[in-house]
């Protein structure tokens, strides 16, 4: 039987487009090794020039590793450079989003392709099982409606646009029944969920956790304005995270206009300020070094993110990215000082992280993933990575912890 290796760039929705793909293969053998495949189909990442960069040469690699594997370009890539990387025959074969269901059929063909297929799919596909995984990430959507002026996402991933509530729900079934006990949940633009289905993320997520085996739910990433006093009402229930990731951007209200994002620092601190209160861990994206991020308004940011009750940031330096307004704008922020600003922001927020987690040491419910030689890693409620020593076998099992170790570098445990 021949082999097929994936390798996923990018985002979590990435890595459950490529469980629906595990899942289609009939035919195949999966295999974690990459030189020993004979099909390698690289799930792709297009967010910015770097992430082509690296699908780029990672293909070139391969060509060189493994000559006489056949590559299948699939992912957001595929609508933005799936084109010329077929033309200049650097590929094997080019799947746009609505083909990924059908990869066993796309595997079969004997001569090059090029399947883009469109941008109006919602996958059908029931996953059962999340390989090498503890925790589930569920994709209850596709797509953006928005149009910040640095984003990619929205053409080549199409408008935002909701999966249905009944696959959703018996997806989440099976994955509990098969022991599954956490589920994140995931998608382009995950707060937009239901609008177009007259429902909503609150409704959704009160009828999982209805669902036996559903112990903890977490939700990948918010907007700010989905935020509502439907959804603030499940803040104290039990089986919600106690961590919230909510995307800022940034803390200036003139770069916040410049991105062209919906939200202003005044609302985000009142929101972030009610949510800390109900004892959340609070995360953030957040963008250094767009253009005309000038020394006045990062000091105005600095100041900002200091006043916020932030715990996490997932920190980009601005990377251009073709067909965006944000690409043509001036002036441009030299590297060096995006990457100063860099290491400001993301050492602010480790210091935020560490005081969050010394006054949050106790009653912390872990989900530990594998681990190696008695040593096992999870994150607990607070989307905190907790390492736990034990002489016992613990992967993929829960336990409650008291009076961890609290450093500089993380959590530690013993049992």
């Amino acid at each position: 039987m021949q082999k097929v290796y994936f390798k996923t760039f990018g985002c979590r929705t990435n890595q459950f487009d490529t469980q629906v793909m595990m899942s289609k293969l009939k035919d195949y053998e999966l295999t974690n090794n990459e030189l020993e495949s004979d099909y390698i189909v690289v799930n792709s990442c297009t967010v910015t020039n770097g992430a082509d960069s690296s699908v780029r040469n990672y293909i070139s690699s391969m060509k060189r590793k493994n000559p006489d594997a056949k590559v299948i370009l699939a992912g957001c890539g595929s609508h933005s450079k799936g084109e010329s990387l077929f033309k200049d025959k650097k590929v094997f074969g080019v799947i746009g989003h609505s083909e990924k269901e059908n990869i066993n059929a796309v595997l079969k063909n004997e001569n090059p392709f090029y399947q883009i297929g469109d941008l109006e799919h919602i996958d059908s596909t029931i996953v059962e099982e999340f390989v090498g995984k503890s925790r589930a990430f569920i994709k209850i959507q596709e797509g953006c409606d928005f149009a910040c002026s640095y984003c990619i996402i929205p053409q080549v991933r199409g408008a935002a646009r909701s999966h249905k509530e009944e696959t959703i729900l018996e997806q989440i079934s099976k994955l509990a029944s098969n022991g599954f006990g956490e589920f994140i949940l995931t998608g382009t633009n995950v707060g937009s969920y239901g609008r177009d289905h007259d429902t909503s993320m609150a409704k959704l997520l009160k009828k999982m956790s209805n669902i036996r085996g559903v112990r903890r739910i977490r939700i990948g990433s918010l907007e700010p304005i989905q935020i509502d006093d439907e959804f603030m009402e499940l803040l104290n229930e039990p089986w919600m995270a106690k961590q919230m990731h909510i995307a800022l951007q940034h803390t200036s209200d003139k770069m916040l206009e410049v991105m062209n994002r919906r939200n202003t620092y005044k609302t985000d601190l009142e929101l972030f300020n009610k949510i800390a209160s109900q004892g959340y861990a609070l995360g953030t994206d957040f963008i250094v070094g767009h253009p005309g991020e000038d020394e006045k308004e990062w000091k105005i940011a600095m100041d900002r993110v200091k006043e916020l009750p932030l715990t996490h940031v997932h920190a980009f330096s601005y990377s251009k990215r073709d067909n965006t307004a944000s690409a043509v704008m001036k002036p441009e922020i030299r590297g060096n000082i995006a990457k100063e600003r860099h290491r400001e922001l993301t050492a602010l927020i480790k210091a935020k992280n560490y005081a969050f987690r010394r006054s949050h040491n106790s009653n912390l419910e872990v989900l530990l993933e594998s681990g190696k030689e008695g040593v096992y890693q999870g994150f607990d409620q607070y989307f905190n990575k907790v390492e736990v020593a034990s002489s016992e076998e613990l992967s993929a099992n829960w336990v409650l912890l008291n009076d961890v170790e609290v450093n500089h570098e993380g959590n530690k445990a013993k049992i």
